[in-house]
């Protein structure tokens, strides 16, 4: 969609000088709420890395290996390991056999298999508990380098590495700094850290 007021640049361009089907595919996109497919988990992470392959051609050589390095950043590696089957092991109508932090993992492996330019995050972690989260954020700082990186969460640890932080409440910006910047302003951003890390001390 074309922005009502204002306009949207990469790289100093407006988007709708772009051609959309390059730019779409440049773009990674973790939502929410995972959707996976029946098939096997190498096909679900792999979606996208043989747009020219045959249809239904096997993923070998450097195609696993992009697959199997997304899922180590996404924590999944290991889990998918004690499968059965392994990367080979089919999942059902929309990933039912996989817990919800699971799937998450899952489709953030998928984006970072296709190496995007620009990568969205649109609270992609919500369903993964906090240890496996920082274990997640950890590697993708290595990841992130050198693209352009959206990062939408209610958990202040998923952003507060970010370059830019726009706090959002009642679909207004608020406040927009670093993490010390924001911290120094004893507002929002601030109020939101404290509820947060008092919540993790009590679980």
């Amino acid at each position: 969609y074309d922005p009502s007021e204002g306009e949207v640049l990469l790289d100093g361009i407006p988007l709708r000088r772009l051609d959309p089907r390059p730019l779409r595919s440049a773009i990674g996109t973790v939502p929410q709420d995972s959707f996976l497919f029946s098939e096997t988990l190498l096909e679900n992470i792999g979606l996208g890395i043989q747009e020219d392959a045959e249809p239904r051609a096997p993923l070998t050589g450097e195609g696993r290996s992009r697959v199997e390095e997304a899922a180590r950043v996404a924590q999944l590696h290991d889990t998918v390991m004690e499968f059965p089957r392994g990367y080979e092991t089919f999942l059902g109508e929309r990933g039912i056999n996989l817990s919800g932090g699971q799937k998450q993992r899952a489709a953030l492996a998928r984006a970072l298999a296709r190496d995007p330019s620009i990568l969205i995050l649109d609270d992609a972690l919500s369903a993964v508990d906090t240890h496996t989260e920082a274990r997640i954020l950890a590697d993708l700082r290595t990841v992130l380098a050198g693209r352009t990186s959206f990062i939408i969460s209610h958990r202040v640890s998923a952003v507060m590495n970010a370059d830019q932080i726009l706090v959002l409440e009642d679909g207004e910006i608020v406040e927009r700094g670093t993490h010390e910047e924001l911290l120094a302003l004893e507002a929002t951003y601030a109020n939101l850290l404290r509820r947060q890390m008092l919540e993790e001390e009590l679980e």
